[in-house]
């Protein structure tokens, strides 16, 4: 779509040339979403494409990921990863789980679908289940790190001021390293998800973490130390999840959420218990 609100574009090479923030201003990354319908209220659009960060960086620490990489570069990463890294092939189920074609995966990014903060997006799964640390960077202040179950905090709405910039996201080797469970339901096949679910234990350590998302407005996050009994799942999720944070939309009713959300949890239960 055309945008004929807009009357400028900047290609900063540094993010920190952007001194003013401006009603009007929006940031440019893969612009699935913003050249997908009127944006009456923006005039410049900033370019992140010029600032020419690395997409991936691999390390002994984990993985970081730039929020400018494109989500057809993180499918693409499961080929190469370490084989320590057990959670690998989780990038690609949350690649393959967007309402996008494989068109959409050459240009969307990571960051702009974390950013977006729709409950049903795959990158906010992905990152909040694997453990994931956000660092942004305020305009006129010091870089600052919110974990991603933290960064989102509601339907369409997230922690980052205006004018501040996602710069990355790193997931840690331990999260990495982890074996997991994956559920999700969609009404439609390659339909919005309902509901999105991981579920990940750590290697020789009871721990288990269940990330409940698309259910829920936000990110819900569950720690357990073992393998929970059935009734104590149970208890741990209606603690953790008041019928007010589930979803009501198009796609799903919260009665239906919620009952989902028991029944992959279950399923879930039981395969890491495995």
């Amino acid at each position: 779509m055309d945008l004929n609100t807009i009357t400028e574009i900047r290609r900063p090479a540094d993010s920190g040339a952007i001194k003013e923030w401006k009603k009007g201003y929006a940031w440019l990354a893969g612009g699935t979403w913003l050249f997908s319908e009127p944006q009456s209220d923006t005039h410049m659009l900033i370019d992140l494409e010029s600032l020419n960060w690395p997409a991936l960086k691999r390390s002994e620490n984990g993985l970081e990921i730039a929020a400018t990489c494109k989500v057809v570069e993180l499918d693409q990463l499961v080929e190469k990863a370490p084989a320590e890294w057990l959670a690998a092939p989780l990038l690609r189920e949350c690649c393959r789980s967007f309402l996008a074609s494989f068109k959409i995966w050459n240009e969307a990014t990571v960051g702009g679908n974390i950013c977006m903060s729709l409950p049903a997006g795959p990158m906010i799964s992905l990152t909040a289940a694997l453990e994931g640390v956000c660092t942004l960077w305020p305009r006129n202040g010091k870089p600052r790190e919110v974990a991603v179950v933290d960064f989102v905090t509601g339907n369409h709405s997230n922690v980052l001021a205006p004018g501040e910039l996602l710069r990355s996201i790193h997931l840690p080797a331990t999260a990495l390293e982890k074996t997991y469970a994956f559920r999700r339901f969609t009404l439609t096949h390659l339909g919005r998800s309902e509901v999105l679910m991981i579920g990940t234990k750590s290697r020789g350590k009871p721990k288990v973490l269940l990330t409940i998302t698309a259910a829920t407005v936000r990110p819900v996050q569950l720690s357990f130390n073992g393998i929970p009994s059935a009734d104590e799942l149970k208890r741990v999720i209606d603690d953790g999840v008041p019928f007010s944070l589930y979803l009501d939309d198009v796609h799903g009713s919260p009665v239906h959420r919620k009952n989902l959300t028991y029944y992959f949890a279950e399923q879930i239960r039981r395969e890491l218990s495995a």
